[in-house]
């Protein structure tokens, strides 16, 4: 497996291991001073890694677009999601780094092109699927950090 890619997995299971306890009510709940909730971030991750692999390289997202565009960047929660839906999340932010893994091995990342929004937000340039994976662990990082804090205001820690 890529040790990238491998580490995204981990990542995953280290945040959702965070939230099990969390009731469906907290992971939508949006704290005060805040735009996005825990499973809004759940689901930015799964939109990052499928725009920043798969839509960079000029291939179709391999997640229903009902799962993507309210958790782009720049979006933040208009509802709160219901149990079947916070389980589905759940299901594909697990899936998807084996699905990408599978699509790795299989080469499809060829026509990769360069990502101008991220050099502009973080003056970084994405321009291949190793660089793009190099930021998502980054993006992966970030977002547990945010989900964390998150769940220490709702359990008033």
């Amino acid at each position: 497996m890529n040790r990238k890619i491998e580490s995204i997995k981990k990542f995953r299971l280290f945040l959702l291991k965070q939230i099990e306890d969390l009731t469906i009510p907290q992971l939508n709940e949006i704290p005060a001073g805040y735009n996005n909730n825990i499973i809004w971030n759940l689901g930015h991750l799964i939109c990052a890694e499928q725009t920043m692999c798969y839509t960079r390289a000029g291939l179709a997202v391999t997640v229903e677009e009902k799962y993507l565009s309210p958790f782009m960047s720049g979006t933040k929660p208009e509802r709160s999601l219901s149990e079947g839906e916070i389980k589905f999340i759940k299901e594909i932010f697990i899936a998807s780094p084996d699905n990408l893994q599978i699509d790795f091995d299989n080469n499809i990342f060829q026509n990769y092109s360069p990502s101008a929004g991220i050099k502009k937000v973080y003056e970084i340039e994405v321009n291949n699927i190793d660089e793009a994976l190099d930021y998502l662990l980054y993006h992966e990082g970030l977002h547990t950090g945010y989900v964390i804090s998150l769940k220490k205001l709702l359990m008033g820690i």
